[in-house]
């Protein structure tokens, strides 16, 4: 769900307990829209991370470290010159709006101690981030807006600082019992309560209301008619819990999974799904909120910054299918040409019943084993010779074409193997410097173009495996890209250490690291999970992995980055598992 306003006063609390008093060390901007505060507090140091991505603001806690660019933006550069070594005096949110106020003590260029303020507005495509003076005065925002883009609100460095207009909507907060029952009398008898609840009040999620709905009327779609006086005296009953459940700071972060697939979170324990869905409590919205969003805002970042790359890859491995498949058209023609030669003789040992311009052979087939009749077409331009000539011609050139055909299409499978693993490796990158080295594989590779300027001082781009550690404490590495596997299974490992692969599936290359000494089962067995977990096959139940000792693995002389052999192995059939992946990442 958004983070609505009931929502952000959770997250706000959480937040408020763990920075108040303390103060900013480094400021960092990992995306275009997101900001990292690193706080050095009285309960220890935290990352405040605020996102004004219009897909999905928010303000959390964070423990994901996140890749920042070699170059900080200027908004950063900004904050840096203005918050660093700031303490937070305060963290204020509007009633019922998804709005947040950092209040913090600075030092000016002068020494002396000002206020600012860091305002985040996480209202979807409006969602913007702010920074403001001590007289509310806008020093500079993250998303500039005029007149000509809005003429109710402008948003410009030197204007003061406004809240966003409010909605036409009545604020539950500030209503009694009988404003509600007014509210709820003057409202259309056929109207669902979830809808009803959700266009009549501010700060409600069409989660929350359906969950409203469900618990006083056991559906989440009833209709107000249907719940009747006592239904609607359990619905105001509910909102006024809710609200005083806010009031209360009373929250329960909660995430609801389908298919073990999270799909939604909110601040209380809901019922509505029945069973159709797994709801679980956790202990904070920072673990929350990073579970939710970790896995999408890295997709999207990779897609955002991958997206030329995308398009080329793409293109090239629907060219290459196209024409694979063409090939091996052309190859199953050239199966039938026995029957050219055959043509060829059959008319040789007709030449004496054959005149120039006949334009069909009508005779005994000799290679028939029932000595039936054949029907050869000829072409009334040659002589009879020329036209046995023409099929042996045919034949051989289908007999070459064959080898040719054979030839091309074990090297455009290759090709096809080797762009598909490259795709795959684009889905797992974690960041720019990931794109980046996958990037410059494909400039090697001749299938992206070598930037002009960059010639001659391009600074290669090396990133590192991700690194896991099993439960016995045996150290796993498990390549992202091409390269990295590259580098892992023919520089780094030793000949005795155990390398992973899924079978007949494309996947990354995995080391068992095993220091000269003989793996424990378990380590294997989660050596082997991470190989199918970073592979084709992660959504499947069982994936074979093939494991053998680097030794017996070998790289083809000219062989594209990331395509080895092996020789022999042993096969774990496995079931890919997330949590797993998540608990052994060394971070």
């Amino acid at each position: 769900m958004p983070l609505d306003a009931i929502c952000l006063t959770a997250v706000a609390q959480e937040i408020r307990n763990a920075v108040l008093n303390g103060r900013i060390d480094k400021i960092h901007q990992p995306g275009r829209d997101e900001v990292v505060l690193a706080v050095r507090g009285t309960q220890g140091s935290c990352r405040l991370f605020l996102s004004a991505n219009p897909s999905h603001p928010r303000a959390q806690l964070t423990e994901i470290s996140r890749e920042n660019p070699d170059k900080p933006p200027m908004f950063c550069m900004l904050l840096r010159k203005h918050l660093t070594g700031a303490r937070i005096l305060d963290l204020v949110q509007p009633p019922m709006e998804r709005v947040l106020r950092l209040v913090m003590e600075a030092t000016d260029e002068l020494g002396d101690r000002v206020e600012r303020q860091l305002v985040l507005e996480a209202m979807g495509r409006h969602s913007n981030l702010i920074l403001l003076d001590q007289e509310g005065r806008i020093i500079e925002c993250l998303r500039r807006v005029d007149a000509d883009m809005s003429a109710k609100r402008q948003v410009l460095p030197g204007l003061f600082y406004h809240l966003p207009p409010v909605q036409a909507k009545l604020n539950p907060t500030q209503l009694d019992r009988q404003e509600l029952e007014r509210a709820l009398a003057a409202a259309p008898e056929e109207s669902q309560a979830d809808k009803w609840l959700l266009d009549t009040f501010g700060g409600l999620s069409p989660l929350i209301s359906r969950e409203l709905a469900h618990q006083a009327g056991g559906r989440t779609d009833i209709r107000l008619h249907q719940l009747g006086e006592a239904g609607k005296r359990r619905l105001l009953d509910k909102l006024e819990q809710l609200l005083e459940d806010v009031k209360q700071n009373n929250f329960t972060p909660t995430v609801i999974k389908r298919e073990n697939r999270l799909s939604d979170f909110t601040f209380m324990p809901v019922g509505q799904y029945e069973g159709a869905a797994q709801v679980t409590a956790v202990n904070s919205f920072c673990v929350l909120l990073d579970e939710f969003y970790a896995t999408r805002e890295t997709q999207e970042r990779v897609r955002q910054q991958g997206q030329d790359m995308l398009r080329t890859l793409t293109n090239a491995r629907d060219r290459t299918a196209r024409k694979i498949a063409l090939q091996e058209q052309e190859l199953e023609a050239t199966l039938d040409r026995e029957l050219l030669r055959q043509k060829g003789d059959i008319i040789t040992s007709n030449l004496h019943a054959m005149s120039k311009g006949m334009t069909r052979l009508k005779t005994c087939n000799f290679y028939d084993p029932e000595g039936g009749d054949v029907e050869i077409a000829l072409d009334p331009l040659l002589t009879p010779q020329q036209n046995a000539a023409k099929y042996y011609k045919d034949y051989n050139k289908a007999k070459t074409a064959q080898q040719m055909l054979t030839q091309q299409l074990e090297k455009g499978r290759r090709e096809l193997d080797y762009l598909n693993s490259v795709l795959e490796s684009v889905a797992w990158a974690e960041g720019e410097r990931d794109l980046q080295e996958i990037r410059q594989e494909l400039v090697e590779s001749g299938y992206l173009r070598r930037a002009s300027k960059a010639k001659g001082r391009e600074k290669k781009t090396v990133s590192k495996p991700m690194e896991y550690l099993s439960s016995t404490g045996m150290r796993i590495s498990v390549g992202k890209n091409n390269t990295q596997n590259d580098l892992l299974t023919t520089k780094m490992a030793y000949k005795s250490d155990i390398w992973l692969h899924t079978q007949k599936i494309h996947g990354s290359h995995v080391i068992l690291w095993t220091g000269g000494g003989e793996p424990d089962v378990q380590s294997l067995n989660e050596a082997a999970c991470l190989a199918a977990w970073y592979s084709q096959g992660r959504d499947s139940d069982r994936v074979p992995v093939d494991y053998t000792p680097v030794k017996f693995v070998k790289k083809p002389a000219g062989a594209k980055p990331g395509m080895v052999v092996y020789t022999t192995c042993q096969t774990a059939w496995v079931k890919p598992d997330e949590e797993l992946v998540k608990r052994l990442r060394v971070k």
